[in-house]
């Protein structure tokens, strides 16, 4: 198993997935020549990916979709009404629907779709079962439920948006009716909401987190870093290896048997 955030913030996100014959990328919201660039910068070109798997229809995750798809010949994996927001895909001659809540197989990997509460046309995030254990894919949401809690216990990675500081968003220079966005249900996770969530998800088998999708006007690395790590610290089930993703660069990747 592998896992790396080759882009991760408000500009574009994409997440690799690797586990035995299976390699998908998770949006894919960069150019496909620089998305193709970072596979290569972690010795994983595209020419070996098997799948994209589409979790919205915003542009920081499906930007370069259509011309890596093509580039590739690549079955993408997306929510039917998302399908029909993607803002001028062009041709995606293997294009695989399907409606929320749905479990399918690919390769050597299950895939469970999760809805989750965002401003698009249909948001989801991603658990992939692998021979290795579950990855939880779990960006752009404005608030948990108990439902999304049960559906990502027991995952070994976790992939986890600490969008914002509180603080930083109200005093920071968005207009007001981008931070009430931004704030609601249907926004994204502050680093305390996502920091109860993490604590809500804490289990002796879980071994890495990414903290994905950092604001670069509203948050900071430092921050994110503290509240995740203030989650863990009540606990002794678990100590998880923290990784923060990065807008531009790749992040560290997790790798384990």
């Amino acid at each position: 198993m592998r896992i790396c955030l080759l882009a991760s913030g408000s500009k574009g996100n994409a997440v690799l997935v690797e586990s035995g014959e299976s390699r998908l990328l998770i949006d894919a919201g960069l150019s496909a020549r620089e998305l193709h660039r970072r596979l290569q910068m972690i010795q994983a070109g595209g020419e070996a990916l098997n799948g994209i798997l589409i979790s919205h229809d915003h542009g920081d995750h499906c930007r370069g979709l259509g011309p890596l798809v093509r580039r590739y010949r690549l079955p993408v994996f997306v929510h039917h009404r998302t399908r029909m927001a993607l803002p001028n895909p062009g041709r995606l001659d293997d294009c695989r629907e399907f409606d929320e809540g749905s479990v399918f197989t690919f390769r050597d990997v299950e895939i469970e779709t999760v809805p989750l509460t965002h401003d698009a046309a249909e948001t989801v995030g991603y658990i992939i079962q692998t021979a290795s254990g579950k990855v939880g894919v779990l960006t752009d949401l404005g608030c948990s439920t108990r439902l999304l809690v049960e559906r990502y216990r027991h995952c070994r990675v976790l992939v986890l948006e600490f969008n914002h500081d509180t603080q930083m968003l109200r005093d920071g220079p968005y207009p007001w009716h981008l931070k009430q966005r931004i704030k609601a249900s249907h926004g994204h996770l502050s680093n305390e909401q996502a920091a109860e969530l993490l604590s809500d998800l804490a289990w002796d088998g879980l071994e890495a987190v990414f903290l994905a999708h950092l604001s670069e006007t509203n948050n900071c690395p430092q921050r994110a870093l503290a509240c995740a790590r203030q989650a863990l610290s009540g606990q002794n089930r678990c100590s998880p290896q923290l990784v923060i993703g990065s807008q531009e660069r790749p992040s560290l990747c997790f790798v384990a048997d």
